[in-house]
């Protein structure tokens, strides 16, 4: 069993490397090439030195922000050569792909386009804002979604007036909103002079100061909710269904006939069984926190991971895009490396199979 959990995390990381280097290589062939994306930007590169200057000194200069960010070197260990495209040259270590991936192998991931700062500095500066954001919605949705379905679930088939009905529309409500249609309606309602204006929203702390843990705490009230509200329907829906249909079956009628009362055939004897088929959904919660992140951290001005792949894609900054690909993917992978962890644990037949 270790072995095959240790071959699944080799396929695992395979995966996210494969990844993240379809994303580098798609990136360097972007129409007409990152280099003219990136040096047509003379305002946020020196370029406008420049000022009227003839164009050679300004192909010097281009050639110089080239050769400073890596971008004049080939792109992978073999390329098509110009003079004939039928034929091939092999260009051996020196090339773009080879000093992203050494640097990767090291925990380096580049260096910013923008400001010329390290990506995996910039990445673990905005972790400290993503990581408690998503790490508390994680939780408020497990929690929130198990006592919500047990809840759900308890009772018999709801009739039209039962309040179990209207949960259940709200639920599937929720479900259809977009993201970013939540969150501008909980900053819209809930932050709004004209209206409620009940929650704060997020601003960052003085410069050179801190300010106060419950402060900060209630910064996060409106991101963290907009997160759980987008998540929280999804998995109580689906592990209701699973309670529902384990429910009917044989071991449970033969339960409540000899008077098992209902909670506790929820809790000992449903709850476990749903859980295996729920561990899909669950596997896919972290991965969509994080990809919410984007759209949260953005409308509410929270420097966090999200908000930085925004800014960077909006900027062509694909050091920075890749290393947050990569995040992704890798956060994506483990995930589903846990679920099958888990499901070892839960379900025995699975153990007997290995």
């Amino acid at each position: 069993m270790v072995g095959g959990l240790f071959l699944r995390l080799g396929q695992a990381l395979l995966a996210a490397w494969g990844i993240a280097s379809l994303v580098f290589v798609l990136s360097r062939l972007a129409l007409s090439g990152p280099e003219q994306l990136l040096l047509g930007e003379s305002n946020d590169f020196g370029l406008r030195a420049a000022g009227t200057a003839s164009q050679v000194s300004q192909r010097a200069a281009r050639q110089n922000l080239r050769h400073r960010l890596g971008l004049d070197e080939p792109l992978f260990y073999v390329t098509r050569t110009s003079s004939d495209p039928g034929s091939w040259q092999w260009h051996g270590m020196h090339n773009q792909y080879h000093q992203w991936l050494i640097g990767v192998l090291h925990g380096q991931l580049g260096t910013s386009y923008r400001d010329e700062q390290p990506v995996t500095a910039l990445l673990s500066n905005a972790l400290t804002y993503t990581l408690p954001l998503t790490a508390l919605a994680l939780v408020l949705v497990i929690g929130g979604s198990g006592a919500l379905a047990l809840a759900l679930a308890g009772g018999s088939a709801a009739g039209l007036g039962s309040w179990r009905v209207g949960v259940r529309l709200l639920l599937v409500g929720l479900q259809a909103l977009p993201m970013f249609a939540l969150a501008l309606g909980l900053l819209f309602f809930l932050a709004n002079p004209d209206f409620f204006n009940i929650l704060p929203t997020y601003s960052l702390p003085p410069a050179g100061g801190s300010r106060p843990w419950g402060a900060a705490a209630m910064q996060l009230l409106l991101p963290v909710l907009a997160l759980v509200l987008a998540s929280l329907p999804e998995v109580t829906l689906t592990l209701e269904a699973a309670l529902r249909h384990e429910a009917q079956r044989d071991y449970a009628t033969t339960a409540r006939a000899k008077g098992l009362p209902m909670s506790s055939l929820l809790w000992h004897h449903l709850l476990p069984n749903a859980f295996l088929p729920t561990l899909a959904t669950l596997a896919d919660l972290l991965p969509a926190l994080l990809a919410g992140t984007v759209v949260v951290e953005t409308l509410f001005t929270v420097p966090g991971v999200g908000r930085l792949l925004a800014e960077a894609a909006a900027a062509h900054d694909y050091p920075i895009i890749v290393g947050g690909v990569l995040l992704i993917a890798v956060a994506r992978l483990l995930a589903l490396l846990l679920a099958d962890v888990l499901a070892l644990l839960v379900d025995p037949r699975i153990r007997r199979a290995l």
